[in-house]
């Protein structure tokens, strides 16, 4: 079973899709917007984005006849609470290290 979190880091992986969404985070885009400066073509910044949005990184709705996109902030978040268990254990791992090292250490007052 692939997770939102899976599909979201899958998808963010290729580095146009990553520039992509990069570029959403400055606000929401049309894709002839987005595609300006890419070195791909429109068509393909098109694809690009249905796999950002079936990751759940990026919505979109109708302006006209064209589609604007953003940043999904509930995929975002998923995404970010996921990274944010790793980054948890890390200071967790860091800060036992640290009291383990202290411990250990000679006392520098009695030499």
């Amino acid at each position: 079973m692939t997770t939102y979190h899976q599909e979201g880091l899958t998808a963010l992986s290729d580095p146009t899709r990553r520039a992509i969404f990069e570029r959403l985070a400055d606000g929401p885009r049309s894709v002839a917007d987005l595609a300006a400066g890419m070195p791909v073509s429109r068509p393909a910044v098109s694809q690009h984005l249905k796999v950002l949005k079936a990751a759940g990184l990026v919505v979109d709705r109708a302006a006209g006849s064209r589609r604007i996109y953003q940043v999904d902030p509930d995929g975002l978040a998923a995404l970010r609470s996921y990274l944010d268990q790793f980054w948890k254990k890390a200071l967790q791992g860091f800060k036992q290290h640290v009291e383990q090292t202290e411990q250990t250490a000679p006392n520098e007052e009695t030499t």
